[in-house]
């Protein structure tokens, strides 16, 4: 099921590879590129970090009703 949490989370996804993309194209050296992976990287962490909390937040509300 793909909720509201989900579409924000995909588009912050999508605009981060591609400034991810961009700049990598940019990049002129090695070191560079490893630079811009570890920031993508963690950067792509902490969206998915709390899009999962987001998630776990309506699955708890969700088992609320069935109580």
């Amino acid at each position: 099921m793909v909720t509201s949490n989900s579409r924000s989370y995909f588009r912050e996804v999508e605009k981060s590879h591609r400034a991810y993309s961009s700049a990598l194209r940019r990049a002129r050296n090695r070191q560079a590129v490893m630079n811009l992976y570890w920031k993508h990287k963690r950067q792509h962490e902490a969206l998915l970090k709390r899009h999962l909390r987001d998630e776990m937040t309506e699955v708890v509300q969700i088992k609320k009703k069935f109580k």
